[in-house]
């Protein structure tokens, strides 16, 4: 049996989940949550395989708690089921450790295949991503500027695109305000931007924020 953990902000969104896995003989939900910090109390307290979990929620999101669920449960595979298209988040957030990525536009039955596949060790890479990864493979260069964050980088920076101050985001991601500024700079420098107003501009175009 896959014990499986839904985190998504709407009710209905877990609910439909929820029923639709309740069908497969082979998957059990074992726990929910609604926001990052949620998904991260849910992660330490519950015996989970796969961790099937939004992106965009209100407070932490799931950006915010990726790393934080992956320290205190290495072992948890973790599944990335956003509304944001592959090409804006996938590969970043592969590389920061999420086991697969599908926009919630995908067939449910997509969903269920990648659990399943995630559950058994493996990564799940649906035809979207291994057609990024293809084509990062091919480019001579690295790709997007925001491609060449860190993980740490990549949060603060759609923090700051957001509108967010250093305090806030000190606050959010349990770091000094000076750690704050000092990621704001090297983001900066490896963007090639010189503003916050240009950063919210670069995400948007982006549209790695709404």
């Amino acid at each position: 049996m896959i014990r499986v953990g839904i985190v998504d902000d709407h009710a209905i969104v877990r609910s439909g989940l929820k029923q639709f896995f309740a069908e497969q003989v082979d998957l059990r939900v074992v726990g929910e949550a609604a926001s990052g910090r949620e998904a991260i109390d849910l992660a330490r307290t519950t015996e989970m395989d796969v961790l099937v979990m939004d992106l965009s929620m209100p407070g932490q999101s799931g950006i915010d708690a990726l790393g934080m669920i992956r320290a205190k449960a290495p072992d948890v595979g973790i599944l990335i089921l956003s509304g944001y298209p592959e090409e804006h988040y996938a590969m970043n957030l592969i590389r920061q450790g999420a086991s697969g990525y599908l926009n919630k536009e995908c067939e449910p039955a997509e969903i269920v295949n990648a659990i399943r596949t995630i559950a058994l060790g493996r990564r799940y890479i649906s035809p979207t991503v291994a057609e990024l990864l293809a084509q990062q493979l091919n480019r001579k260069e690295g790709g997007a500027p925001h491609e060449q964050l860190s993980e740490r980088e990549f949060q603060v920076f759609l923090k700051l695109a957001k509108g967010e101050t250093a305090g806030d985001i000190a606050k959010a991601l349990s770091l000094s305000v000076k750690t704050v500024s000092t990621y704001r700079t090297r983001l900066m420098e490896k963007m090639n931007l010189s503003s916050n107003s240009d950063l919210t501009y670069y995400a948007l175009k982006n549209r790695l924020i709404d």
